[in-house]
């Protein structure tokens, strides 16, 4: 074991193929000194351990042990990766029967250890479960954390560069909403090496009808490697990476993550992916973007949509 430094300490919470990814992708990034996984399966959680620490001779020096709720006590990030995949043919919202009840026990047990760090939340539905965590740890909102749609806004911009055949990391936008089917494109600030896409003269530029098959293509593209592969791991993972550094390294990022709204974009009480500035005290802002009147009009019947999913946990 490594004690010699001082190590911001993550404890993964399920251990299945979204979780597994992630521990691998903090592996190989090399931003986190200790890492414990919980997981039902115990054994599950010890293999996985013993698997990712064999390959320490190849990445930064990092704890990895399979652990138990106690191991969140002082734990600065707790990610929840636990529950039921989504399966062919099911929407991200027919999980929430299966859950919500799940993610009632994980969440006290997490607090009944004397918890007091930030909650990152990954499962599906990942709004209505991060809003279902903030009510039942009692952390203030800004320290319970989903994913939203980070993996949503990543498809988007590797679409939009595939498309004009530019580096994905030059292409800049969001998918907003619930990490769902109604989910929307805010192509009003979408911009292309800084320059706005209304603005982008390339002949090749697609047009409305094109833009509207990309972004069907984006919000539905779960479905598509469900039906190939099972269930999608490696995207995801990749964007828990990306916020887990965020918040280690107090970085001010902006990332658009599931956030609880109190009056922004003219919606409280729903947690739902926005843009928000992510640093180690949590969300430390929601920004606002000035929607389009159409936009606006999505966002709201998005937000609408998660309201009724809430309402179903807490009538």
């Amino acid at each position: 074991m490594i004690n010699e430094l001082k190590s911001m300490k993550v404890v993964l919470i399920g251990a299945g193929s979204v979780g597994a990814s992630y521990a691998f992708a903090l592996l190989n990034q090399g931003f986190v000194r200790d890492l414990v996984i919980i997981d039902l399966n115990h054994g599950k959680a010890e293999g996985d351990a013993i698997d990712l620490l064999h390959g320490m001779p190849f990445s930064s020096p990092m704890n990895i042990w399979a652990g138990s709720y106690e191991d969140c006590k002082d734990a600065d990030l707790v990610v929840n990766c636990a529950g039921a995949n989504q399966g062919p043919g099911e929407t991200r919202l027919d999980l929430l029967e299966k859950n919500a009840k799940t993610f009632k026990i994980i969440t006290e047990s997490v607090m009944k250890a004397g918890f007091k760090g930030i909650f990152l939340i990954a499962t599906n539905p990942v709004d209505v479960l991060t809003y279902a965590t903030w009510k039942y740890s009692g952390l203030p909102a800004h320290r319970v954390i989903g994913s939203g749609t980070v993996l949503d806004t990543a498809r988007f911009r590797y679409a939009l560069a595939d498309k004009f055949q530019v580096d994905a990391r030059n292409v800049h936008g969001y998918i907003l909403g619930e990490h769902g089917d109604s989910s929307f494109p805010v192509y009003s600030h979408v911009t292309i090496g800084g320059k706005p896409l209304k603005d982008y003269q390339d002949p090749n530029k697609p047009e409305v009808k094109e833009l509207d098959e990309l972004f069907v293509s984006v919000r539905d593209a779960a479905y598509d490697i469900i039906q190939k592969k099972g269930s999608t791991y490696y995207g995801i993972a990749m964007g828990l990476a990306r916020i887990t550094k965020a918040i280690i390294k107090n970085e001010n990022a902006v990332l658009p993550v599931s956030s609880l709204l109190e009056g922004e974009y003219g919606q409280q009480d729903v947690c739902i992916g926005v843009p928000a500035i992510i640093n180690s005290s949590g969300i430390r802002e929601i920004v606002e973007l000035n929607l389009t009147d159409k936009e606006q009009q999505q966002f709201d019947q998005s937000a609408q949509v998660l309201k009724q999913s809430i309402h179903q946990i807490f009538k």
